[in-house]
C-alpha cells in the first residue's frame, strides 16, 4: 500500500535531513553540518552513510512504529480489567490500582487503568467534584457574628490530656475567646459562649458547623 512508503518526520528531523543532504551533495562540509545539527563529526559521517545506504527513512527515529519495551502484555491487561470488573468496581482508581499491585502483582498507574477502562467502556467510580465555597465579606462590626468551633489538639504538649479547645471567634475583628474541654458537644459550646458573652456581650448571631449542637 502507498501508506507504507510514507515517512513522517518531526520538524527537527526534517531540518537535520536537509543539512545532511547538503553534506551528501558536498554543498556543505561535514564539520559545518555537525555544527549546525549539534553532533560530532563522527556522528554526522555515520548519518551521511546511513542516508546514502538506506535513504531518508534511515534518518528517522528507529524506534518509531515499534511497540514499546515498557508496554504491558495484552494478557496482563485483560486480567487486570477482569479483576477490576469482578472485584474492584466500587473502588476509586488509585485504590484499585494499589490492590491490583498488592494482591495480584499487576503494577500499573491509576491513569493507565483509567485509559484502559475508558477504552473497554467499563464504568468506574469517579472522583466527586469539590464543593465550591463562595467567598463572603466579613461582618462590619464586632458582635454581628460569632463563630463557634472545636479544635482537637495536644494543647498541653504532653503535660496534660489531649483535649478540645472550644473557641468563639468574632467574624469582624478575629477576637478569640474560649476554653478547653474534654469533648466537643452542646454543653462545652454553651459554656464557652456564656463566658464570651460575659466578656464581650451578646452577639447578634452565632454560627456552628455542627448543627446538632
Amino acid at each position: 500500500m502507498a501508506d507504507k512508503d510514507m515517512i513522517t518526520m518531526s520538524r527537527r528531523e526534517a531540518r537535520r535531513l536537509h543539512i545532511l543532504h547538503q553534506a551528501l551533495e558536498r554543498k556543505l562540509a561535514q564539520r559545518e553540518a555537525a555544527g549546525l545539527i549539534g553532533l560530532s563529526d563522527r556522528q554526522v559521517r555515520r548519518l551521511v552513510q546511513r542516508l546514502r545506504a538506506e535513504g531518508e527513512g534511515g534518518i528517522c527515529h528507529r524506534a518509531r512504529g515499534r511497540p514499546s519495551n515498557q508496554r504491558i502484555p495484552q494478557r496482563v491487561k485483560a486480567r487486570a480489567l477482569r479483576l477490576f470488573r469482578d472485584k474492584y468496581r466500587d473502588f476509586n482508581l488509585t485504590h484499585a490500582a494499589e490492590k491490583l499491585g498488592e494482591v495480584h502483582g499487576i503494577r500499573l498507574h491509576a491513569e493507565t487503568l483509567r485509559l484502559w477502562l475508558n477504552a473497554a467502556d467499563i464504568a468506574y467510580r469517579k472522583r466527586r467534584p469539590r464543593k465550591h465555597r463562595q467567598w463572603r465579606e466579613r461582618k462590619a462590626q464586632r458582635g454581628a457574628l460569632v463563630q463557634i468551633d472545636g479544635s482537637h489538639h495536644d494543647w498541653f504538649e504532653g503535660r496534660g490530656p489531649v483535649c478540645v479547645f472550644m473557641g468563639d471567634l468574632d467574624d469582624a475583628t478575629n477576637t478569640v475567646a474560649g476554653r478547653c474541654s474534654d469533648y466537643e458537644g452542646t454543653w462545652p459550646a454553651m459554656d464557652s459562649l456564656k463566658r464570651y458573652i460575659r466578656q464581650y456581650g451578646i452577639p447578634q448571631s452565632v454560627y456552628l458547623d455542627k448543627h446538632t449542637t
